[in-house]
């Protein structure tokens, strides 16, 4: 696949948090103390959390394996401002890709007060100790579930697809489960956006909707949903080309 991304069809994802003392970071303690009092000076209400990132990422079969550790919010967006310097360690994170009845994928627009203010994207977020189950088993699929009700305020279909893509590249592997409901993308996005002003403080700013890899912004969208996107909506002059 294009865009610097590999694109694999697999059953399903298990992931385990396993102990790691992550080198960069502690080499690194000056510049992330900096880089995270530069980002909460230009956005108040930032967190410095714990969250969880991939040591490792296997394809067994048609499933996928994921080593995950513990570290710093403010480790993990330092190491992703300055372009994920350590090769070794990946943003692994899973989300649902909602598509309407008629094919149309939904992003949500993240909020002026978050980190990735204005950046458009499937609602999710990165794994985290809440995701642990019985000691060191983590849940991305169920993160990727809550995460999209909790955003969006709607349930899944009963009989929503369990099939995922793994898009791997660029440091990240996003674990991606495309789901189609029964409504299209327009009524969707409104029913989205009526929970969205029930919220007290809205992590997101609106949603959008995209029917075409013509529609990619290329400022907005991150990579791997660029990636997906176009994955999902083929152009018509790549089509053309390739039918000769």
């Amino acid at each position: 696949m294009s865009d610097g991304f590999t694109l694999t069809r697999i059953e399903g994802v298990t992931a385990r948090l396993v102990p790691f003392a992550w080198e960069w970071a502690r080499d690194n303690a000056a510049l992330i103390s900096e880089n995270w009092r530069r980002r909460c000076a230009a956005r108040s209400g930032l967190f410095d959390g714990r969250v969880l990132l991939a040591r490792s990422c296997r394809l067994e079969g048609a499933f996928c394996s994921v080593e995950l550790f513990e570290t710093s919010y403010a480790s993990f967006i330092t190491h992703k401002d300055l372009g994920s310097p350590d090769p070794t360690v990946l943003n692994a994170f899973a989300a649902i890709a909602p598509h309407g009845s008629d094919g149309a994928v939904l992003l949500g627009v993240m909020g002026a007060h978050t980190a990735n203010a204005g950046q458009a994207y499937f609602p999710c977020g990165t794994p985290d100790l809440d995701d642990v189950r019985d000691g060191d088993t983590v849940d991305l699929a169920g993160s990727a579930e809550r995460e999209f009700v909790e955003e969006t305020g709607m349930a899944l279909p009963a009989d929503a697809q369990n099939q995922w893509l793994l898009l791997c590249g660029k440091s990240q592997a996003a674990f991606l489960r495309p789901v189609t409901f029964p409504n299209q993308a327009n009524a969707l996005r409104q029913d989205m956006e009526r929970h969205r002003l029930t919220e007290i403080e809205p992590e997101l700013a609106g949603f959008v909707t995209v029917a075409s890899s013509d529609e990619i912004d290329l400022q907005s969208m991150p990579d791997f949903v660029q990636a997906y996107l176009r994955y999902a909506f083929p152009s018509s002059s790549a089509s053309a080309s390739s039918n000769g």
